[in-house]
């Protein structure tokens, strides 16, 4: 294919916004070292992932995730909260997780270290509010 045109990807998604927000996202991904499906070509990031989108190397319902994941403003961190129950019920992996991370960060901290920082705060009045 020499140059892609939006009549080459319409087929693949039809609605022109969601192609451009989804064509953007591949950008993207090219961008921060995702693996290339074509030949680059000489083709700079935008193009190629119109192209890759066109021939439908890339899924479609994975750029889609990762748009409206790249967007969220608020990330659920049930999966967390669920990590942290285990490991202080005891049921605890080989591998360090991001919630024993947090634990361990919790842990560390104790009534000293908050009044230190109490203590580095300056005095606020009535009148600085």
């Amino acid at each position: 294919m020499a140059r892609v045109t939006v009549e080459d990807c319409i087929d693949v998604i039809p609605n022109r916004f969601e192609l451009v927000m989804l064509a953007a996202q591949r950008a993207k991904d090219l961008s921060a070292g995702s693996m290339v499906t074509l030949p680059r070509d000489n083709d700079k990031n935008p193009v190629l992932a119109l192209r890759e989108i066109s021939v439908q190397n890339v899924s479609v319902d994975t750029l889609r995730e990762d748009c409206i994941r790249g967007m969220q403003r608020n990330i659920s961190l049930a999966e967390d909260e669920e990590e942290l129950e285990a490991l202080l019920a005891g049921e605890h992996s080989e591998a360090p997780t991001r919630a024993a991370s947090i634990l361990i960060e919790s842990d560390d901290l104790n009534a000293e270290d908050f009044a230190e920082a109490d203590a580095d705060l300056p005095d606020s009045t009535e009148d600085d509010l």
